[in-house]
């Protein structure tokens, strides 16, 4: 009997600190509570400048600066390829896809785009006016070399 009240003194300990922590829990829903559905943002505006935005963390994938709607990605045809491959940049004067997306997964090159790069926005996205909602104090390595060598500068 001594264990079973114990038990329900833990449980019931347990659900009010449940409670507390869904009050005080940090969401990006600024003020819908958890359990109901608010009124999504409106979509951002596609960004169409055709300007590379700066990476906003090591290794991202570079952003997409123009639209892209309507563009046919699937297993027979890749839009983007008629611009970016390695034998349209000359005509495009787009960027040629990164020479990764050549290798194999025994990092052997092909002469075409691989299939486990194929489909570009897996990874790549365009560019909207989207305000961030998280702070990002991502830090350019270029920045960093210029403020080790402005420190030594100063010794």
């Amino acid at each position: 009997m001594k264990r079973f009240a114990i038990g329900l003194a833990c449980a019931a300990l347990f659900v009010a600190a449940a409670a507390v922590a869904q009050e005080n829990i940090a969401t990006l829903r600024p003020t819908t509570p958890l359990a109901e559905n608010g009124t999504p943002a409106p979509m951002p505006k596609p960004v169409n400048s055709d300007i590379r935005q700066v990476r906003n963390y090591p290794e991202q994938p570079p952003l997409i600066p123009h639209t892209i709607e309507g563009y046919q990605i699937d297993k027979n045809s890749n839009k983007c390829l008629s611009c970016h491959a390695r034998t349209a940049v000359e005509v495009s004067q787009a960027p040629m896809v990164s020479i990764t997306h050549f290798m194999n997964r025994d990092n052997q090159f092909l002469a075409s785009v691989t299939p486990r790069r194929y489909f570009c926005n897996q990874c790549h996205v365009p560019q909207t006016d989207a305000r961030p909602l998280v702070e990002n104090d991502f830090v350019d390595v270029d920045e960093v070399l210029e403020y080790v060598k402005s420190k030594e500068g100063a010794k």
